[in-house]
């Protein structure tokens, strides 16, 4: 009987442990700035509700084209060699966007409070 209370009792805290861990993992709205950082250093802050271009030239030489729009940023140039950081696409939440040979992170930054926009 004893053994029968804990098995449920372990079952039923792994059940709601899975399902909190499901929350924190759900995308929460999209950011509304970005900040890019170029070897460790922050250099700029981005609005993502202004569409721009720009280049950021890296401590060791190379260079990223940052693209903001329609609310979204992405990589869109690089000269690394293996252009993960232009793979990821135009995003407006969620991990960084990394370029690790050119040291060049993207984080996002504020979360919007709108949950869907109607368009």
């Amino acid at each position: 009987m004893k053994t029968k209370y804990w098995a449920v009792l372990l079952a039923g805290v792994l059940a709601v442990s899975l399902g909190l861990s499901f929350l924190v993992l759900l995308p929460r709205g999209e950011a509304v700035s970005a900040e890019i950082y170029s070897g460790g250093e922050l250099i700029r802050t981005v609005s993502l509700s202004t569409d721009q271009e720009f280049t950021v030239e890296t401590p060791r030489g190379g260079h990223n084209t940052v693209t903001v729009k329609d609310g979204k940023i992405a990589v869109t140039d690089a000269d690394c060699p293996d252009h993960y950081c232009m793979a990821r696409g135009f995003c407006a939440a969620g991990p960084e966007i990394v370029c690790l040979p050119n040291r060049l992170v993207i984080q996002f930054v504020g979360k919007s409070d709108v949950d869907a926009a109607v368009g």
